[in-house]
């Protein structure tokens, strides 16, 4: 490990590539947990640089919760590049929805029996594929645990960062502009669907951050996070509580309520917060429709899961446990943050082989 870590360990500033070639992303800001996995593990800045090339073409299998927003299609981008650049082959599956774990249970085993060599995971839950995990790890073939979080003790390696932050991040942005002693101000939460591991912990992650503050936060509104599903749940909201300022959630809700809040008369009234990047939500901050986000940078994500694959299957020195490093975009930065390797190129269309 020392030689890695060597190679990685550097202080953080924020890097940012104006182009979105596929040998220019690194070495990219990142974060790397130790003891890799431990809930109360360290966050220690390293500066991620991956393998040339891998030494043959490996096969990977990739499995997404869905394909339905832009989200996934920019870790999608990450994945794909990065086998390009690599030289490895990639079969990629989206199961249609944070409802469909059998669909993923059943798409990861068919993926595993036609051949692969490793697999990476966006899980659609926290705990419900950890039987299919243990099964593919009695097979020695590596498990990547990417972006959603995984609790299974057979993961090889994981690439996310932490969506505790991520809501946090998104939760302190709102507790500085209303401190304890000033008016209170009513915002509605929508944390994405019920039981996924990503969305308890943004969920913890936020409610932690406004402790304190003037900020009070509705009942948690959970759903898929497709945009029918969230505009629903928003025009509900404002339905029920007139007197919302602020609607903080994911992605797909601060970009489905876009058109409300126009429709009802209501910039300016009502803020929308998302807790992670899409371009969407770039857009919208670019626009003035969208108040802030934490980025994530899941082009990086899906970049580091397939180094580390290759890594682990040619027997080569890993981070086990890391992520990119998080920063909030909002009006006052967002003209100095380039797009590239936060966001997919404009006009990507899915790849799946």
């Amino acid at each position: 490990m020392k030689s890695l870590v060597r190679v990685l360990l550097a202080s953080s500033a924020l890097v940012l590539s104006g182009g979105a070639h596929a040998a220019d992303w690194f070495p990219y800001d990142a974060s790397k947990i130790d003891p890799p996995f431990a809930a109360d593990g360290k966050p220690w800045d390293v500066k991620y640089v991956p393998l040339e090339k891998a030494s043959k073409p490996w096969k990977l299998c990739v499995s997404f919760p869905h394909m339905k927003d832009a989200y996934w299609l920019g870790v999608d981008y990450g994945v794909a590049e990065e086998a390009k650049r690599l030289g490895v082959k990639m079969n990629l599956v989206e199961a249609g929805g944070y409802t469909e774990l059998n669909k993923q249970i059943s798409q990861i085993e068919d993926c595993v029996a036609s051949g692969t060599d490793a697999v990476i995971i966006g899980a659609i839950s926290a705990d419900g594929l950890n039987k299919v995990i243990g099964e593919i790890a009695k097979k020695k073939i590596p498990v990547i645990d990417l972006v959603n979080g995984i609790s299974s003790p057979d993961i090889s390696a994981k690439s996310l960062v932490s969506f505790y932050t991520m809501g946090a991040e998104t939760g302190s942005y709102l507790a500085k502009k209303h401190p304890a002693g000033t008016p209170e101000v009513v915002v509605g939460w929508f944390p994405g669907p019920a039981g996924a591991g990503w969305v308890e912990a943004a969920n913890k992650g936020f409610m932690d951050a406004v402790k304190g503050s003037a900020i009070k936060v509705l009942e948690p509104k959970y759903g898929d996070t497709g945009k029918e599903v969230q505009a629903k749940l928003v025009e509900d909201a404002l339905q029920a509580a007139p007197n919302i300022r602020y609607v903080a959630g994911t992605a797909v809700t601060a970009e489905a309520a876009q058109g409300l809040i126009r429709e009802r008369g209501l910039k300016g009234k009502v803020d929308l917060l998302a807790f992670y990047m899409t371009p969407g939500v770039y857009e919208g901050i670019k626009r003035g429709l969208i108040m802030a986000a934490p980025a994530d940078s899941m082009v990086i994500q899906g970049r580091i899961a397939v180094d580390q694959a290759v890594r682990i299957l040619e027997g080569k020195e890993v981070v086990k446990h890391v992520g990119p490093k998080i920063f909030v975009v909002d009006s006052a930065n967002i003209g100095k943050v380039p797009p590239a390797n936060i966001l997919p190129p404009d006009g990507f269309k899915p790849v799946f082989n």
